[in-house]
């Protein structure tokens, strides 16, 4: 008996080893560097020309990140149905860590998955849209949507009718703190930036 209690406590030694190598196998990928090479997936325009935050996403059916010009648009990716499905990583900078909105940074990355963003404020992305404004510290988050309006959410709250076309009606829900599902779930210019 004493026997077969070792050998399972042994078994469960390996098979509890086994596990802490699978999840040290599946660590997303860490986020590049914003560079000059980066052009935005749905507008083809240089990342670094534009305000506000910016996105990547790592898939692992290649090796380099697809890039987009607003934190926005990187969420939007991940929500429609023809774009890949193998998504390793998603970050999106992090503006706790920006010096300020007209330049994020290149390395100030947080895994959107993990970020809180502030949803419906009057700050306008890369495109000049509506931007989901990514931070790293919920306070910080806070602190800009107390001064530039909008409401915090985690990534997976982030509304899609806001992020894949939103409606002025919509807006002003996030606005007001309810969750704005508005009537529009096409972009306003039938494609996202």
């Amino acid at each position: 008996m004493r026997k077969i209690i070792l050998l399972a406590a042994f078994a469960g030694a390996l098979a509890l080893t086994g596990c802490n190598d699978q999840k040290t196998a599946e660590a997303p990928p860490p986020p590049q560097e914003l560079t000059t090479a980066a052009i935005g997936h749905y507008c083809g325009m240089n990342v670094l020309e534009h305000t506000g935050p910016k996105g990547q996403i790592i898939l692992a059916s290649r090796k380099e990140p697809i890039w987009f010009s607003s934190a926005r648009d990187a969420i939007s990716f991940t929500m429609l149905p023809e774009e890949p499905k193998d998504i390793s990583a998603i970050y999106v900078s992090d503006m706790a860590k920006a010096s300020d909105w007209d330049k994020p940074g290149t390395t100030n990355w947080v895994d959107a998955r993990k970020a809180f963003f502030v949803v419906g404020s009057r700050m306008k992305g890369g495109m000049g849209a509506d931007e989901a404004v990514p931070f790293s510290d919920k306070g910080a988050a806070e602190k800009f949507a107390a001064e530039n309006g909008g409401r915090v959410m985690a990534f997976a709250e982030v509304p899609k009718d806001y992020v894949l076309g939103a409606t002025a009606e919509t807006t002003s829900s996030v606005e007001e703190g309810h969750e704005g599902h508005g009537t529009s779930a096409a972009p306003k210019d039938g494609h996202a930036h």
